[in-house]
C-alpha cells in the first residue's frame, strides 16, 4: 500500500492495517486495474450480510475510455468532475429498494452500505484505494442507465492507485496531503440513553 504517512489513521485503539492504511485520495494515477483484480471486490461485496438475505445490492462498472465511464462521470456534480477523471474506475451503486414481491426493502440502503464496505476492505487489501461520492444526480443516473423503479442509484465510487496531488485542481490539493481526523470513538457510543457515556471507555 502506498498510504502517505499523513494519511495514516492515528487511532487510540488497535485496529487492522488495512482500516488503518484506508483513506480516499482525489488524485489517481491512472494506472489500468485488471479485470480479475475488480473481480474480487464485487466477490467481497457478494459475501456481505443483508436483511433476509435479499442481497439488495447492484453495480454499473465504468471503465475509462468507455461509454459507461462517461455516463457516471456526467452524473457527478461539478466539484467531483474536478478531479473523478484522474480514476481508471467509477462505479454506481444500486439499491433495490422495493423487493421482487412489491414490498419497501427499509434496510436495502443499509444493506449495499454493508457491500460496498466489504468492497472496500478488499480493495485495500489489493492496494486499490476508493473514493465515495454522494455529490451526484440520481435521477440523471436513473435516465442514462435505465435503472427501473423499484432500485435507486444511491452513490459513485472511483477506484484506483494514489497518483500526485498536481494531478487535480489547485484547490483541492492541500486535500490530498493534509492530516486526517476523526470523532473520537467514545463520544459516538452510548448506554442507556442517547448522549449517555458508555462504560466501555
Amino acid at each position: 500500500m502506498k498510504t502517505p504517512e499523513s494519511k495514516l489513521a492515528i487511532s487510540d485503539y488497535p485496529l487492522h492495517d488495512i482500516l488503518r492504511h484506508r483513506w480516499s485520495p482525489r488524485a489517481f494515477d491512472n494506472q489500468f486495474i485488471e479485470p480479475a483484480r475488480l473481480r474480487s471486490l464485487f466477490e467481497a461485496a457478494r459475501w456481505s450480510p443483508s436483511a433476509s438475505n435479499l442481497q439488495p445490492w447492484y453495480f454499473i462498472v465504468g471503465l475509462k475510455g468507455d461509454e459507461t465511464y462517461a455516463h457516471i462521470l456526467d452524473t457527478l456534480v461539478s466539484f467531483n468532475q474536478l478531479w473523478a477523471p484522474t480514476s481508471p474506475v467509477l462505479v454506481l451503486n444500486i439499491a433495490q429498494h422495493i423487493t421482487e414481491a412489491g414490498i419497501p426493502n427499509g434496510t436495502a440502503m443499509y444493506d449495499l452500505g454493508q457491500a460496498v464496505a466489504h468492497f472496500t476492505f478488499q480493495a485495500m487489501h489489493e492496494g486499490i484505494y476508493v473514493h465515495q461520492m454522494s455529490g451526484f444526480d440520481p435521477q440523471k443516473a436513473a435516465q442514462l442507465f435505465k435503472i427501473p423503479e423499484e432500485y435507486a442509484a444511491i452513490s459513485v465510487m472511483a477506484l484506483g492507485f494514489p497518483g500526485k496531488p498536481h494531478l487535480i485542481h489547485v484547490k483541492l490539493q492541500p486535500g490530498e496531503i493534509s492530516v486526517r481526523d476523526r470523532r473520537k470513538a467514545k463520544k459516538s457510543v452510548f448506554s442507556g440513553t442517547f448522549g449517555q457515556p458508555s462504560s466501555i471507555f
